[in-house]
């Protein structure tokens, strides 16, 4: 949080309120929002796919006409292609070419190829300006009942993934 908030203070320089102009520069703000993405992406099951052919794909025989269901929750999370995959590190994003438009597939929190999401650029310059402004306006912090050690973070599905407990937090205007 304190890391974010240098940035966007530093590229703020004082200014009211961050600008679209501003994000561009916030390589760090990127950064946090692809590994959120990576970890709790908002949809886990892309689009279902057909087969239009047999495939042999690892040990598995996928026949032509088979639905088939892509699981970015897991490839978000698989081991084999994130070193600590449930840690919550976002400098694995910083000078790293993985992108979230469909063409990594290790990272596809919109689905990928014709069947992604088309509202990703929107969607992401929505988010990095609303985060942006909270932390450059607020300071965060759990309420003093609650240990940041023991926070829930199970996840349940539906549509789409959201948290089981609502996440509470204290938001304190910066005085500065």
């Amino acid at each position: 949080m304190k890391k974010l908030q240098k940035e966007v203070k530093e590229v703020a320089h004082g200014k009211p309120i961050i600008t679209e102009d501003d994000l561009s520069k916030m390589m760090y703000l990127q950064a946090v929002l692809k590994e959120a993405l990576r970890l709790h992406t908002p949809l886990p099951l892309v689009t279902s796919r057909e087969s239009t052919q047999d495939v042999k794909l690892m040990r598995y025989d996928i026949l032509a006409g088979t639905q088939v269901i892509v699981n970015a929750w897991a490839i978000g999370r698989d081991p084999t292609r994130w070193v600590e995959p449930d840690r919550f590190h976002p400098e694995r994003f910083l000078n790293n070419p993985i992108d979230y438009k469909g063409l990594n597939f290790e990272f596809i929190p919109f689905g990928a190829g014709r069947r992604r999401c088309p509202a990703i650029q929107f969607v992401i310059v929505v988010n990095e300006f609303v985060l942006a402004n909270l932390v450059y306006k607020y300071d965060f912090a759990m309420p003093e009942e609650v240990n940041g050690e023991e926070l829930d973070m199970t996840e349940i599905t539906g549509f789409t993934l959201h948290r089981k407990s609502p996440l509470l937090v204290v938001a304190t205007p910066h005085l500065d």
